[in-house]
């Protein structure tokens, strides 16, 4: 039974994203269907968490918009995710950022910049 989800999971499971950790500022184009049309709609901010393994991987970003704190807990292997970029790097010393929570204003958003080394 464990290889039968294991082989349903590799097949579902998108490998074309970024690799994601908390403390990156993302953009993520998600497909949203109104009606009969279906345009993209970006969702921009910081990865406050993520989550879980495989198919079932999801990742928590937080922005500011209007002075009010927006969250939304996205599957990262949906099929209506066009795309996500990775704006900048961040480095966190902690695997849930909830803290960034009470934070207000400029605060709210603010995470060390981390170095990235691309392998060849």
């Amino acid at each position: 039974m464990d290889q039968l989800i294991q082989l349903v999971e590799a097949s579902e499971a998108r490998n074309d994203f970024p690799a994601i950790n908390p403390g990156d500022t993302v953009k993520i184009q998600l497909k949203v269907i109104e009606g009969e049309k279906e345009r993209l709609q970006a969702f921009e901010g910081v990865v406050i968490s993520d989550r879980g393994a495989g198919g079932s991987k999801t990742i928590t970003v937080r922005k500011i918009s209007h002075g009010v704190g927006v969250e939304r807990i996205i599957p990262v292997n949906s099929p209506n995710i066009e795309s996500i970029t990775v704006l900048k790097h961040g480095k966190a010393r902690r695997a849930k950022l909830f803290y960034l929570r009470k934070r207000t204003g400029k605060a709210a958003l603010k995470v060390k910049a981390r170095k990235v080394v691309e392998k060849a």
